[in-house]
């Protein structure tokens, strides 16, 4: 699926540039106003990425955000959400990669270093896992702690025992 009728000229360069290396890599492209977003084959994301970093005419060589979107009813289950910038061009462009519950995403940290403590997040909140990830461990909640809470179906209420305790853990 491509939606590209708002996409400027520099956007539409980003997408041919990577159609025409990885043709199979994207599953779909959109455009709204004025922001790309380009889905990606999973097992591809690296080498997408590294190629949007190095490729001379793009160079998307800042990650400013990776995240991730529960999805709850919808399969697959998961959207890993990558927010990339071009200093030297000033554009922006989004990658999608989708996954279901139990699957992982490749590790982009060998890309951007920056990615690290992005992929440990996606990891503690979402339950996503992220294969070839020098040290995923949790980043925000305890080690002990169960459940990734920015799932949509985590359970929001606190337990009793908790706020006898003084709500320490």
């Amino acid at each position: 699926m491509d939606d590209l009728k708002e996409a400027n000229a520099e956007e539409n360069l980003t997408v041919w540039k990577l159609r025409e290396r990885f043709p199979e890599a994207i599953l779909s492209t959109k455009s709204f106003r004025n922001e790309i977003t380009i889905v990606v084959k999973p097992s591809e994301i690296s080498r997408v990425c590294r190629h949007l970093k190095e490729e001379p005419e793009l160079r998307y060589d800042f990650l400013s955000d990776l995240t991730a979107v529960d999805r709850l009813r919808e399969h697959p289950r998961f959207e890993v959400v990558y927010h990339l910038y071009s200093l030297q061009f000033k554009r922006r462009v989004r990658l999608k990669v989708l996954v279901e519950e139990g699957e992982a995403v490749p590790s982009v940290t060998q890309v951007w270093g920056t990615a690290d403590w992005h992929e440990r997040e996606v990891y503690d909140m979402f339950g996503v896992g992220v294969e070839g990830h020098p040290d995923l461990r949790r980043i925000l909640m305890p080690e002990d702690w169960e459940g990734h809470p920015l799932r949509k179906d985590y359970p929001v209420q606190a337990s009793p025992k908790w706020w006898e305790e003084g709500g320490e853990r």
